[in-house]
């Protein structure tokens, strides 16, 4: 069988050298090259979202790829796509960068010029290592072998609009549904998960911060195991280590926290940091709430700006939530969308704040009741954005087997009775005004 490789190289002439002389190998597949390290993992996770057997056994990393430098791009590879051998094609062949990147995952290291035989060999070896872990990973082992967990990061348009509370929710209807499901407190100097879910944890994401190699062990030591079922990454207890959370360890963490659970939903808090926006960047769905009124849409539209200046996030990829909605505002959901230029998300959640405001003082907001309007709307925002896995049918055969998929979400996703054009619409409350 060919061996599947794919290049990753942001140089046309490193590119077009490594292509010829990948053509002259005896049993390999090239693909054509890729040009950024966004564009390989998007593939790849393309490829592994369709089977585990549709990724390359080899991915060559070009040392000046970009915009993610090689090494933690070879780190990302490793812990989402364990299955794929990754080996660095660079310059410098010293002790040094060997070791980093053996370090950061890498299965080899080929240096330039490129040798005939020395490429032959790297790639050989890489691609039995991956050949075999495939066949243990066929076996029934309990890595997590998909494309990599969904990141759904959760920003405030200004404080008080309901961001912790939607990343809670959001956290818990993917947990109650089956998956396995992080919960991270990014907002790091203002950060509320724990008093919401009345936690007492000395472990932060400052303790991951300055370690280089997150390894399982390391992960499920900073992270807290939550009676909800929820694994918790708290801020820090002391608001200013939070400067301790760098754009590279966010990095690091977010594609370990990606490789370990099925979903992450990270609290952003509403202050842009290089940690959050890193995050923001990292994200598959990337959600801005909002409550309808002058300032707090003043403060959507400048978000979005920034995140379109600084390159984190496009308009059109950032999906608006309407918290406190009601049908007799002003300003409705259509205008917000037209003023921010974003995607709008169609579950409303109304405003109601009697009904949170037992479970919020009393740190218990996981145990608010199923009835709650704003619970279901958020459950439903939930199911909208595919966090919530949907039950297989008891009997394949079952005459209903079309009709009791999705419950909420699917209702949602329908344009049901949550949506903005509902009589109730997004709301909600919390010590610091929703989240």
């Amino acid at each position: 069988m060919a061996t599947r490789i794919i290049p990753a190289v942001g140089d046309t002439d490193a590119a077009r050298s490594i292509t010829t002389l990948l053509s002259q190998l005896p049993d390999v597949e090239p693909a054509p090259p890729v040009s950024d390290s966004t564009q390989l993992i998007d593939l790849l996770a393309r490829l592994a979202g369709e089977s585990l057997d549709e990724l390359p056994e080899v991915v060559l990393v070009h040392e000046r790829i970009g915009p993610v430098p090689a090494l933690e791009l070879i780190r990302e590879v490793a812990l989402r796509f364990p299955a794929v051998g990754v080996v660095l094609v660079t310059a410098d062949a010293s002790p040094g960068l060997f070791a980093a990147a053996m370090d950061s995952g890498a299965r080899g290291l080929v240096a330039m010029p490129l040798s005939y035989e020395e490429l032959a060999n790297r790639l050989q070896a890489a691609a039995q290592w991956s050949v075999g872990v495939r066949r243990h990973l066929g076996q029934g082992g309990d890595v997590f072998t998909g494309p990599g967990g969904t990141v759904v990061t959760v920003t405030g348009a200004k404080g008080g609009v309901g961001t912790t509370l939607t990343a809670i929710q959001l956290a818990l209807a993917a947990q109650a549904s089956g998956r396995t499901v992080a919960l991270v407190d990014m907002d790091l100097q203002a950060g509320d998960v724990a008093s919401y879910l009345d936690v007492q944890f000395r472990r932060s994401l400052v303790d991951l911060a300055a370690i280089t190699d997150i390894s399982p062990r390391v992960l499920s030591d900073a992270v807290f195991s939550h009676a909800s079922g929820l694994a918790l990454l708290l801020a820090p207890g002391e608001g200013e280590r939070g400067e301790e959370v760098t754009d590279r360890s966010v990095r690091q963490i977010v594609s370990a926290l990606r490789s370990r659970y099925e979903v992450v939903v990270i609290d952003c808090g509403t202050q842009m940091t290089g940690a959050n926006a890193t995050a923001v960047e990292m994200a598959d769905t990337a959600l801005l709430v909002t409550t309808p009124d002058v300032i707090a849409v003043r403060g959507a539209k400048r978000i979005v700006r920034m995140w379109d200046r600084l390159q984190i996030r496009k308009a059109e990829e950032t999906m608006t939530v309407v918290n406190r909605y009601s049908r007799a505002t002003e300003i409705q959901p259509p205008l917000i969308q037209k003023i921010t230029g974003t995607r709008l998300a169609q579950s409303a959640v109304p405003s109601n704040f009697k009904e949170l405001q037992g479970v919020v003082d009393a740190g218990r907001l996981h145990e608010l009741e199923s009835k709650s309007v704003v619970k279901q709307a958020l459950w439903g925002l939930a199911g909208e954005l595919g966090l919530v896995k949907i039950p297989e049918p008891a009997e394949k055969n079952s005459k209903f087997r079309n009709n009791d998929r999705g419950a909420i979400g699917t209702r949602r996703r329908r344009g049901g009775p949550s949506g903005p054009g509902a009589d109730s619409g997004p709301g909600s409350g919390s010590r610091k005004g929703n989240g």
